[in-house]
């Protein structure tokens, strides 16, 4: 409850304060857990290594990535995310993650603004996780200049 309520405050203040992004400036940050462990393409580090098949997530967040050109990347943990965020050329960050990772991820990445998108979790903690495209999606938009 503190976790979904914390990242809602974050959210609304994100939304708020930060606009007008070109899309390299914005980071798209997607844990490894999205990617379907039943996969033969194992996707690590980056999404060009997703073959796109539509099994999980990762496709359809592929194409997001090409439709707006913002940066992303695939990480397992909380080290590898807080060092991409921390590259300069990246001015805020769309996280996808669990609550708790989102609240520890946006706490480390502070000053920068992290809109945070929770995904679902229907094969427990850690595998086979889901996230929504759309909100995804909207959570870019937001953060992109109109012309964009």
């Amino acid at each position: 409850m503190f976790w979904s309520g914390f990242i809602n405050l974050n959210n609304r203040l994100t939304r708020w304060r930060v606009s007008g992004m070109a899309p390299g400036q914005v980071l798209l940050l997607l844990p490894r857990c999205l990617h379907k462990d039943t996969c033969r393409q194992n996707v690590m580090l980056s999404l060009d290594e997703c073959q796109r098949c539509g099994k999980c997530s990762l496709a359809a967040l592929s194409q997001l990535r090409d439709d707006f050109g913002v940066v992303a990347c695939v990480v397992g943990g909380g080290r590898q995310a807080l060092a991409h965020t921390r590259r300069k050329e990246i001015k805020a960050v769309v996280a996808v993650a669990c609550e708790k990772e989102l609240v520890h991820g946006i706490l480390a990445a502070f000053p920068k603004p992290v809109l945070a998108i929770t995904n679902t979790t229907p094969e427990g903690p850690c595998r086979n996780t889901l996230a929504d495209p759309q909100k995804v999606a909207e959570a870019i938009r937001e953060l992109l200049s109109p012309a964009s």
